[in-house]
């Protein structure tokens, strides 16, 4: 169908359309308004979001539980800089994002003519943390950019993608042929690297299977393979929930402690599932691993790298596990004895043993939140020390529902990408685990939670200070500065977003706080403290 009526802005929203695309989050400005032309007449929504920062953590919520891409509209310059760090995040967890910016005119171009909004090169910021990043010249660039990203995001590690569009670019007759292009598949496993890969663990006496964020939807095979085999599952944070945390099997992501990297250690056969098996999956820079190491990933460098694989598997997470469980089961049960379910009931009981106070404290607190949240909440949390004991002993059951920034650990995600899922399911509860600090990176989004009429439920553990850098000062013998802070009101600026509050003051009252949250029409700020532990 000719579109030549359409400017090029105009015919940008129809493709990103017919490539499924639902939602968008944004800020129209001076500079994009083109962008938005076609955005009423068009079956996308858009999210107005307060800050372009909030726009990228809310696509990657949004993508992360969808597992659709999510889409930003922003502006030159300043917008682009501002939604750089939800980017890195993105490139570093590998969650799917597109990012469509207006660029100065071509002509104008990094001209230094003082035009508003100007930079050097917007292209070569976006590189660093982009999978693909065009500066698009014609309409066709525009169209074929579009179809780039959505090829990538379909059939390889998916990671941010980066398109600018001048702004004289978007005002001219966009041409035809806008239509969606079919995508590629990813990548199915040589048949021979399964078999080998099945007799390999069939024979081991301490097989481990470690799934990461690349596995987060092959929970059934994974679980039928770690069956079949009687080996302790570990995830990393991005994996947390891909099997259900009360499995015989399951230790979930508790790869940061002492004892469960020395299981990693003492595996004979390692299956590693979509993991880079990095510092931030194991919080040990260097770490060796002596067992034959078989690695299923969409990305062929991580199959060799920073730990040589025994048998490197390049391909799709879901259909490799599938056909490796087939295979194992029609060998039949292995006949060795493995302590594998006994060791995690065990470390399971004592686990708590080991808890200094902090630790013992937080377990108490989340133990309370997991009793009132249903099991299938979405739980997005922040970098704070309640979320990095709960990225261990959290139960979560089901995949796509814990939201961590791991990789980057940006400070400030939680709120808006608790936000962005809640938009991509809003049939599911969804929470925010966050502290009194990375709270206010991005609490003026709070207004987009309550014009949404989203009923998060927003745990926020206040302990008036940066407790995690407080403790590493006293750690490492630094006196503890820069780390104590006044904090504001919190009830007053619940009360300035027409957002609820709670402030329970023992522990009993954070059930029927959290429940009167989730039955709410608006977010509601559940202000915890240490004090409500010793009342």
């Amino acid at each position: 169908m000719k579109r030549a009526e359409l400017s090029t802005g105009e015919a940008l929203v129809s493709l990103l359309e017919a490539y499924g695309v639902d939602t968008v989050f944004g800020i129209p400005g001076v500079h994009n308004v083109e962008m938005y032309r076609a955005l009423p007449r068009s079956g996308i929504r858009h999210i107005l979001t307060r800050h372009e920062q909030g726009a990228g953590f809310m696509a990657d919520g949004y993508a992360r539980v969808t597992g659709k891409p999510g889409i930003c509209f922003t502006i030159t310059g300043p917008g682009l800089t501002n939604i750089m760090t939800p980017m890195g995040q993105a490139w570093s967890d590998s969650v799917p994002m597109l990012v469509l910016s207006s660029a100065l005119d071509i002509a104008d171009a990094a001209q230094g003519r003082g035009r508003l909004h100007e930079m050097t090169s917007q292209r070569g910021a976006a590189l660093s943390i982009t999978a693909a990043a065009v500066t698009a010249l014609t309409p066709h660039d525009v169209r074929d950019g579009v179809a780039e990203a959505f090829a990538r995001f379909a059939s390889q590690r998916p990671r941010p993608a980066y398109l600018e569009l001048p702004l004289d670019l978007l005002k001219v007759p966009a041409g035809d042929d806008w239509t969606a292009r079919k995508l590629p598949a990813r990548p199915n496993a040589d048949p021979r690297a399964i078999a080998d890969a099945a007799a390999l663990l069939a024979e081991a006496n301490a097989p481990l299977v470690l799934l990461g964020g690349g596995a987060v939807d092959a929970g059934e095979p994974a679980l039928r393979i770690a069956e079949a085999i009687d080996a302790v599952i570990l995830t990393t944070i991005s994996g947390k929930g891909i099997v259900p945390a009360d499995h015989p099997l399951c230790l979930g992501a508790r790869l940061s402690q002492d004892k469960i990297r020395d299981v990693l250690r003492r595996a004979d056969v390692i299956l590693a599932v979509g993991t880079e098996i990095s510092e931030t999956d194991l919080w040990e820079t260097k770490i060796t691993i002596p067992g034959k190491l078989i690695r299923i990933d969409i990305d062929p460098a991580n199959l060799v790298r920073p730990h040589a694989a025994a048998m490197p598997i390049l391909a799709d997470a879901a259909t490799a596990l599938a056909a490796l469980a087939t295979a194992l089961e029609e060998r039949g049960k292995s006949p060795r004895h493995s302590p594998a379910r006994s060791f995690v009931r065990d470390h399971l009981a004592s686990e708590s043993a080991e808890d200094d106070r902090l630790r013992a404290d937080l377990r108490i607190v989340l133990a309370a939140i997991r009793k009132a949240l249903p099991r299938d909440t979405i739980v997005a949390s922040d970098m704070t020390q309640i979320a990095y004991a709960a990225n261990e002993i959290f139960p979560m059951d089901l995949p796509r529902r814990w939201l961590h920034p791991a990789g980057f650990g940006t400070l400030g995600y939680a709120l808006p990408a608790a936000i962005g899922a809640r938009a991509g399911r809003p049939d599911l509860p969804t929470a925010v685990l966050v502290g009194d600090y990375g709270f206010q990176y991005t609490i003026n989004e709070l207004g987009t939670a309550a014009e949404l009429g989203q009923p998060l439920v927003i745990l926020l553990w206040n302990n008036d200070a940066l407790g995690q850098i407080r403790d590493d000062m006293v750690n490492k013998g630094i006196q503890p500065n820069a780390v104590t802070l006044k904090n504001p009101d919190f009830a007053a600026i619940a009360r300035a977003y027409a957002c609820g509050y709670a402030k329970p003051q023992k522990l009993g009252e954070i059930e029927p706080a959290i429940a009167a949250a989730l039955a709410a029409d608006r977010p509601t700020i559940i202000e915890m403290t240490p004090r409500l532990l010793h009342r």
